[in-house]
């Protein structure tokens, strides 16, 4: 089992001034997240979607996180791979920079960041976009195997070119795809990359997605694959906050839980502007009564815009997650175990959760939940 950190740059109240701490502040997490025994931190890649995701240059913070820290990977969770987001030839030489420079740490995810928002800022061709991520995989899973890149697709025509430089890893950085479908899951599967399974639905639903990324792993005739290196690593999302007031983590936790689904909702779904407003003081389950209500808003904002509401349309305020105290996320991590995670990705920067309470999270992971699993590694050997 694998314990990582994913980063979105989230923002309730976003001056300046607080944009610029959230950084410095992501940084500090990064770092103290290696001291305290995690494998792995995630960048996403997002653009203007004030709120949900500040996280717009992930190969620069990543960059920053991978010169402050020795052990610690670091991934693109991930690269939004349209070619007018990121052209692949370009991705494919940044992330050999970075995995050089880094020792061999680069893990290198790709999703298409299909918002209307970000497609009308860049002239990305919404229709194109699944077709484009499939396309830059595959330049880039053969980017590094011979001395000069050529490919002639679909949709590209490279003619012979050296792709410089070359990563560290032979034959490249692990690749992974952001999956939130069973159709994306059977698209990782049959192209050999490993999942990154971004939803809040819970262990319920991550053994059902398991089940279908190993169907279409045990389909696969291997016509599909976008390198020679199989990744069949399946990574899903664990919001949490720990504290020693396990009352007060599931507060916190819920409230963050709300801003990120609202933002969410606000950029992929039509929903309102985030409301970030908390009574002080409220306890969990005060918390857990406006997320449901939330919830509530945005099913009645789609139905006044005749939208169809899906599973997806509220899944991300269900609020069953590794909030509370260390037995609390330790038990929830089992469940995750059971259900097929290879790795649970911590979902702890949302947008109201303070530095403080993010800080305590990742020192009580280190130091209660993640050597639970660790020993029982050490057991079973």
């Amino acid at each position: 089992m694998k314990f990582s950190l994913i980063f979105e740059a989230q923002l309730a109240d976003p001056t300046v001034a607080r944009e610029h701490q959230l950084f410095h502040d992501s940084v500090e997490q990064a770092v103290l997240a290696e001291r305290m025994g995690f494998d792995r931190i995630w960048a996403v890649e997002h653009h203007a979607l004030k709120w949900y995701a500040h996280m717009s240059a992930p190969e620069i913070f990543l960059t920053w996180v991978a010169a402050r820290t020795s052990t610690i990977r670091v991934g693109h969770g991930v690269v939004c791979m349209p070619f007018n987001f990121n052209h692949p030839a370009r991705v494919a030489e940044r992330a050999a920079t970075l995995d050089l420079l880094s020792g061999g740490r680069l893990d290198l995810g790709a999703g298409r960041g299909g918002t209307l928002q970000e497609t009308s800022l860049c002239g990305v061709d919404k229709e194109r976009t699944t077709q484009e991520v499939e396309e830059a995989l595959r330049i880039i899973g053969a980017a590094w195997q011979k001395d000069e890149l050529e490919h002639h697709g679909t949709l590209l025509d490279i003619g012979p070119h050296p792709i410089l430089p070359r990563p560290a890893q032979a034959p490249h950085p692990p690749l992974f795809l952001a999956c939130s479908r069973a159709e994306t899951l059977a698209q990782a599967a049959e192209l050999g990359v490993g999942a990154l399974v971004m939803g809040f639905a819970g262990p319920g639903s991550v053994q059902e997605m398991r089940a279908a990324y190993d169907a279409a792993r045990a389909a696969r005739d291997g016509s599909r694959l976008v390198s020679t290196e199989v990744n069949d690593h399946f990574s899903v999302l664990c919001p949490t906050i720990v504290l020693d007031d396990a009352e007060r983590a599931r507060a916190v936790g819920i409230r963050g839980q709300r801003f990120f689904a609202q933002a969410i909702s606000h950029w992929y779904g039509g929903g309102g502007v985030p409301d970030e407003a908390v009574v002080e003081g409220a306890d969990g389950e005060a918390e857990a009564a406006e997320l449901r209500r939330a919830a509530e808003q945005v099913v009645a904002t789609l139905h006044e815009q005749d939208i169809p509401v899906r599973p997806s349309s509220t899944a991300t305020f269900h609020a069953d997650h590794a909030y509370g105290g260390a037995g609390d996320a330790i038990a929830y991590v089992e469940r995750l175990r059971e259900a097929g995670a290879d790795e649970v990705m911590c979902l702890v920067q949302m947008g109201t959760v303070p530095q403080e309470a993010c800080l305590e999270t990742i020192r009580q992971w280190g130091e209660k939940v993640i050597p639970h699993f660790r020993a029982g590694a050490a057991d079973a050997r």
